[in-house]
């Protein structure tokens, strides 16, 4: 698994653009930029959708005046559920990436097996610090349910 002090492994992303679907490598989204990234197992699931995602709406401008370029959330759904999902949850001005099939969770080690659920191979909910493209904090729930350590609040504390 990735570990703090880690450069991200390249990957490519999938985000609604003007025209469609557009990909976005790591290096698009991280070089030059300090992002907060959310990875998630699934848009419109229960935890992601009540617990994780409203916190980094609520506090987005609480985490942006700490010099952070962006926030990102990131998830093993196609491009249009995510667009859907940022649409449903007035997430305006965070980016969501697609990990369609799962390539950056595992790449960072960061995947689950979801399919004992029927959801498949999904991402495990965690929060990140990432500063030109490379992890300074990393904080990664034990449990998929759960929404503590990788929240908003929790993370504000840290950057």
């Amino acid at each position: 698994m990735i570990q703090v002090g880690d450069h991200l492994p390249q990957a490519t992303f999938r985000v609604n653009g003007p025209d469609g679907p557009q990909a976005r490598t790591t290096d698009d989204v991280f070089k030059g930029r300090r992002v907060v990234l959310v990875g998630v197992p699934g848009a419109f699931t229960p935890s992601c959708h009540r617990n994780h995602l409203p916190g980094f709406v609520a506090n987005r401008e609480q985490i942006l005046a700490r010099g952070i370029d962006a926030i990102a959330v990131t998830a093993v759904n196609d491009v249009f559920v995510l667009d859907a999902w940022a649409k449903a949850s007035g997430a305006e001005g965070i980016e969501f990436l697609a990990d369609g099939n799962a390539d950056f969770a595992k790449a960072t080690g960061l995947d689950m097996d979801g399919t004992g659920f029927g959801l498949g191979i999904r991402s495990k909910r965690y929060a990140m610090l990432v500063e030109d493209g490379v992890v300074r904090v990393l904080n990664v729930e034990e449990s998929p349910s759960k929404a503590e350590l990788s929240g908003a609040e929790a993370l504000l504390k840290v950057i």
